[in-house]
């Protein structure tokens, strides 16, 4: 099926199924802007956690007990 062939089956449903089909089109696009966002600043971020030791201090404590004082 042709792009072209989806829009003229949208074009043939009613309002409100057309309207659903938009708002999960565009949810779709946000969701995958948002991974490619996250995607491409975790990569710019990489070799300043491999090579700075200051902003990855902390994960030695990754695996220690927490227990909280009250």
């Amino acid at each position: 099926m042709t792009t072209l062939d989806i829009i003229k089956e949208i074009q043939g449903l009613p309002l409100q199924k057309r309207i659903y089909i938009i708002e999960k089109a565009i949810q779709s696009i946000r969701k995958q802007e948002d991974k490619n966002q996250l995607e491409a600043a975790s990569k710019a971020l990489y070799l300043d956690y491999l090579n700075d030791k200051e902003l990855t201090a902390f994960t030695n404590l990754d695996f220690e007990n927490f227990y909280e004082a009250r």
